[in-house]
């Protein structure tokens, strides 16, 4: 994947990632109407009050690693349809395929080679615009095959976590993949490889109950949404009334299920240090 070089991040990031057309946006969490080109500036964080923005996979990449450092792997791993799920007349491949045209990736997670400020690192970052950031066996064996490149180059792992959980349309597949990449992480940690998750939003399902939450360190992004279920799912099993903010990453942190929240225009210092702590040339 030939990723642009740092200096002209700003100038592409909107045809990048979904962000409303026009000079001006309408923040979700201040409601203040905020100038376009200061939020994609300050990576997609608002000025006023730094909400974090979805991005997409693209996008993360190229803020994180040194520029013309990433090189993409296992692009060869496509999507089948075990299961010949269908809704109606609509098939699941085409719903792949669909998201493929409008993301231009071949999958929910892209794997990689890349360096962050000067350390190697296999890098891997999921996208919850295709098809939300579901993981499927194709998800789950490109993390395998990056944890597999991680234990040949003795390399440490960092993993940026973007999903809605597991792909109904495979069905007991999917949930497979939760042991699956468990396991994997597993490797690394018999090897003595560090291996570092971020949480950003949202990280729900399976994901976040198998290789999200496995990492040596875990960080997530500020207001990230992280859990098993949603609070709209749980309360509406449950008929309970829920915290508030409850799964929001500062609710997760202050229950000590995550190591620290960074910013996002702090991100690439803090996996930076942690590389080099962690992996001394």
């Amino acid at each position: 994947m030939a990723f642009l070089k740092r200096r002209r991040f700003i100038s592409v990031i909107g045809r990048k990632s979904p962000m409303p057309d026009g000079l001006w946006l309408k923040c979700p969490g201040c409601k203040k109407t905020v100038y376009k080109a200061e939020v994609e500036a300050n990576m997609q964080v608002c000025p006023a009050c730094s909400y974090h923005h979805r991005i997409t996979a693209q996008a993360r990449l190229e803020l994180m690693a040194d520029p013309d450092s990433f090189q993409e792997t296992h692009t060869d791993i496509q999507t089948l349809d075990p299961l010949s799920f269908t809704v109606g007349e609509t098939t699941y491949l085409s719903k792949v395929k669909q998201a493929t045209q409008k993301s231009g990736l071949q999958e929910a997670l892209i794997t990689g080679m890349a360096a962050i400020e000067g350390s190697r690192t296999v890098l891997c970052a999921m996208d919850p615009y295709f098809m939300g950031g579901s993981m499927g066996s194709a998800v789950g064996e490109k993390f395998c095959r990056a944890a597999e490149d991680a234990l040949r180059e003795k390399l440490p792992m960092v993993v940026f976590t973007a999903s809605g959980g597991a792909r109904m349309q495979e069905g007991i597949l999917s949930l497979m993949q939760m042991a699956k990449t468990a396991d994997a992480v597993g490797w690394l940690n018999e090897a003595g490889l560090p291996y570092f998750t971020v949480l950003t939003d949202p990280t729900y399902g399976g994901v976040y109950a198998s290789f999200a939450t496995l990492g040596d360190v875990i960080v997530a992004e500020p207001g990230a949404m992280c859990g098993f279920a949603g609070p709209r799912l749980i309360e509406g099993a449950l008929k309970v009334k829920l915290p508030e903010g409850f799964q929001s990453a500062e609710y997760q942190y202050e229950h000590g299920f995550l190591d620290e929240i960074v910013k996002r225009t702090d991100m690439r210092t803090l996996l930076g240090k942690l590389l080099r702590y962690t992996t001394p040339q």
